[in-house]
């Protein structure tokens, strides 16, 4: 499961925002939000960097983790 860092997003209005932006790529995605790692993990079939860049479009800062861009996630697959 892809795993990012959002450093901007700050309340549940970002959260709501980013699995909107998710969802409209991948309706059955599941994000996984904690705000105060400012950490997100997405189970999806759409590869990590769509993902990094569908919440980037939505205005947020996006970082795929470094763990798992050594493991190819980075969308590179």
């Amino acid at each position: 499961m892809p795993q990012f860092r959002v450093s901007d997003m700050t309340c549940s209005g970002c959260v709501k925002a980013i699995t909107g932006a998710i969802q409209d790529l991948d309706a059955a995605a599941t994000v996984d939000a904690n705000l105060d790692t400012k950490q997100v993990a997405i189970a999806s079939t759409v590869p990590a960097a769509a993902l990094a860049e569908a919440m980037r479009d939505a205005g947020f800062t996006v970082e795929i983790n470094q763990a798992q861009a050594k493991r190819g996630l980075n969308g590179s697959q």
